[in-house]
This record gives structure tokens, sequence and C-alpha cells, in this order.
């Protein structure tokens, strides 16, 4: 049974440490499975992304849970596209070799589909202080199986939003509307696009992978008028409204956008506008808490946040939530569930803002992070647009049509990954110049074409 939370005692500050170093310490080697017992207490394998989240985690469980619980946790952190390569290979294949793994809602309800996954309800159920009712609704459903039953616990939630640099905007006179079109940031970027102090117009993820840079240009697909397949499986991908959505992308970050934006993710942009070198960047509502803490940003205090650029729906933002999975082949699964429940309580968030600063909260999933009066006045800048853009996201309808699957930045079918990925290098390789939209999205159809034969009738 989990260990309540109560037996925990409170932990002396833990000093900083650079990205580098925890890195170096954080991480456990990635051979065989380290999880057992110890002669002083059990050992988990943990494997999860290398966002700023993650790493902060890291740096507060040998102080903050492994002496309270005797529990140590032995992370593997890795960039999203290993990291999605290493998970799936390892559950799918049950490897065993992890009891925690942090997966996202495209995977969840795939992989409890295939019995790949412990279900979490009978353990927060025998955890009354974990509160799963706090917990937000939209976040919840994503990492549902079509039991309803919860597979997969929120770490941080988010959606998308525009995030742009106040400072340089005023110096040009400039207006950031609440909810932009794509022509309106197009405009933008055209204005404040300055090669002499090497400040790109935009960010946007151009690095291939259907979580990296299909994140974003899906929703731009959407609100364009695309889609990946209608509701019959008829695949779209060289469909006018999806060519029309991709070549605009393209020639944003083409034209506007940051150099070397092919080989650009997350990380890449999170620390390019970070460091004041762009003036807008669309991307994840989770990164606001990095770009506004003083000690790891530049931009901090400089930065608007406003809804996801629209064309033709009213909203456009993704919805999307990192969180902690526990595969059926794990042996440790008390021990596996005390570190979950720990990470994605109530507590932890408070153990952060005190210990690393409110704004770095892995927010995104609770309702009661909103009424933190801290958080409120650290996250003000952010905090209702993330919280209405998260409850606005539907990836049931994100378009203009009906779908046949869900998924707002992506379709929720096991093919997707490879079709988004290989689609992806495609288009990656338009950005570069390598290729033209045109061909890119033809070759991308017939990989849609052999997909959409398993599931039309």
């Amino acid at each position: 049974m989990p260990v309540s939370r109560n037996t925990r005692r409170a932990a002396p500050v833990l000093a900083a440490a650079t990205t580098a170093a925890l890195l170096l310490t954080g991480c456990s080697g990635a051979g065989g499975s380290g999880s057992g017992d110890s002669d002083d207490g059990k050992i988990i394998t943990v494997l999860m992304v290398g966002n700023p989240q993650m790493e902060d985690i890291a740096k507060l469980t040998e102080e903050h849970f492994t002496k309270t619980t005797g529990i140590t946790v032995k992370f593997t952190i890795l960039p999203e596209n290993e990291l999605r390569d290493k998970v799936t290979q390892d559950v799918a294949t049950r490897g065993g070799q992890y009891d925690v793994a942090t997966i996202g809602a495209y995977e969840a309800p795939i992989w409890a589909k295939n019995g790949w996954l412990h279900e979490l309800d009978s353990f927060t159920a025998r955890d009354p202080e974990y509160d799963a009712d706090d917990l937000l609704d939209p976040i919840v459903k994503s990492l549902s199986g079509e039991d309803g039953k919860l597979y997969a616990a929120p770490f941080y939630g988010e959606s998308s939003f525009l995030m742009y640099n106040k400072e340089l905007f005023a110096a040009k006179g400039l207006t950031m509307p609440e909810r932009p079109t794509w022509q309106q940031v197009a405009d933008f970027a055209a204005k404040l696009d300055d090669d002499a102090t090497g400040t790109a117009g935009i960010c946007l993820r151009g690095l291939p992978g259907w979580g990296e840079l299909f994140a974003p240009l899906t929703t731009v697909v959407n609100t364009f008028g695309g889609t990946w397949f209608e509701k019959d499986w008829t695949p779209k991908v060289n469909s006018p409204e999806f060519t029309e959505a991709v070549k605009f992308y393209v020639d944003l970050l083409r034209t506007h956008g940051q150099a070397g934006a092919s080989q650009a993710g997350y990380t890449e942009c999170l620390n390019l506008f970070g460091q004041g070198k762009a003036a807008m960047w669309y991307d994840a509502t989770a990164a606001a808490g990095t770009l506004e803490d003083t000690s790891a940003s530049a931009v901090a205090g400089k930065v608007g946040y406003v809804h996801a650029p629209v064309t033709k729906t009213k909203t456009s933002g993704w919805l999307w939530a990192w969180a902690w999975a526990m595969p059926t082949t794990t042996k440790q699964a008390d021990a596996a569930w005390e570190f979950i429940s720990w990470a994605t309580s109530k507590e932890y968030e408070k153990l952060v803002g005190e210990k690393l600063g409110w704004s770095r909260l892995p927010a995104g999933k609770r309702t009661s992070t909103y009424a933190i009066p801290q958080y409120q006045q650290s996250a003000k800048a952010f905090a209702e647009v993330t919280l209405r853009s998260i409850e606005e996201a539907d990836p049931q309808n994100p378009g203009v049509q009906p779908r046949p699957a869900v998924g707002v930045q992506f379709v929720g079918i096991p093919e997707f990954a490879d079709l988004g990925t290989k689609v992806s290098q495609e288009v990656a390789a338009a950005i570069a110049g390598g290729t033209t939209v045109e061909k890119a999205l033809a070759n991308g159809q017939k990989l849609a074409e052999e997909v959409a034969k398993k599931y039309r009738k």
C-alpha cells in the first residue's frame, strides 16, 4: 500500500545546480533495469523527457522524496524524440526496464487499450490525500482509456499559445490582439525580423517528429481548414487546405524565422526566445514558467501571452499532458505509485514554489493550483490564458470538419506516430530548402493512403 504522505518529513533546501550537472547526477545509466531492492530500501527506474519541469523534479527527489520514503529513484532523461523511441520500444516489447515513464495524451489511451499500462484509479482510490477530483477534467479525459479509467497521472498539462516580446513590440509601436490571426502574426514577424540584431521575427518548431514539428503545424492545418483524414478515413494530406497551411508555415519560417529552423524543436526555441533572440514564439503554454524565471530567462517580465492564432476556427490551441505511467511489467507497483503520487500532488507543487520559484510549478493539471496566492502573483501574466486555452481545446472537433479519431495536434491511432514523423521529415526538408511543400505532401499523401486502408470500410 502507498505510504501516507503524513509520514514524510520536511527536508532542507536543495542547493541550486546547473542543468549540465543535473543531467549527469540525475540520470541512471540506460542499461539494464535498476529497479528492485537495495540494502537501504526500494529502487525504481524512471524514464522522462528532458523538459525543465522534469529537470526540476530530478533536483528535488533525493532530498524531498527518497529521504522520507526510502525509495531511491534512478532517472533517465532523454530529448523528446529519443524518449518516445525508448519508451515505446521498452513498453511495447514488455522489456520491463522502467517502473515509471513519462508519456502523453497520444500514447495513454492507445497503450491502455493494448494492456501495457496499470490503471491508476485503484491507486488514487486508496490514497486519500491525492484528491483526484481536483485534477482538470480535460486533462483527465485525455489520459483515460476507453474504459474511462485513468492510465497516466498528469505531471503538467498544457495547451498552446503565442508568446511575444513586449519590449520589441513597443519599440515598433505594435499592438498584439488577444486572439490574433495567423496573417497578423506573419505581418508582425515581417516588421520585427531584424538581421542587424540577430532577432528572428518568430520562432517555430522545424525539427522532424510528429510531436515536434507537427504539434504546432497540425494546429495551423486545423485552423486553415485542413485535416489528416476526413470522417470516413479519406486521407487529405495533399488537399488545398493542408497545402496552404504548410506553405504558410514553411514560408513564414524561411522568411522571418530562426536560423537553422529545420533542426530547432521545443528546447531550441525555448532557449532562443528566452535569450531575446526572437520577437514571437508559438508553442506550449508550459514554457511560460521557465520564461518568467529570472534565473533562467533574459525576457522575464517582458513577455506577453495571447491565445493561439487562428484563421477559420475560433480557437486552435492543442491539448497535451506529460504524465507518469506505470508499465504492467513493473515489479515495484506500490513504490512506483508512491513516486507518481508525490510528483503529481499539491504537496509537490508547493515544494517547487518554495524551493525553485512559484512560476515554475508544473501547472495545468489541478484546479487548486490557480487558487494559490503566490502562484497567482507569479503567473499573473499567463495563468488565466493558459487555463482558458486548456478548457477551450477540443480534441473531438479541432477543425472545420468531423474527424475519425480524437486529437487536436495528432490523430489518435497507433499508426500516426510513424506517419506523422515521416511526413514531418518531408516538411523539414522543405523548410531547409531541399524540396517543395507540394512534393513533401504528395509523398505524405501516399503514406496516409496506406494507413487509411486499415480503417476504411
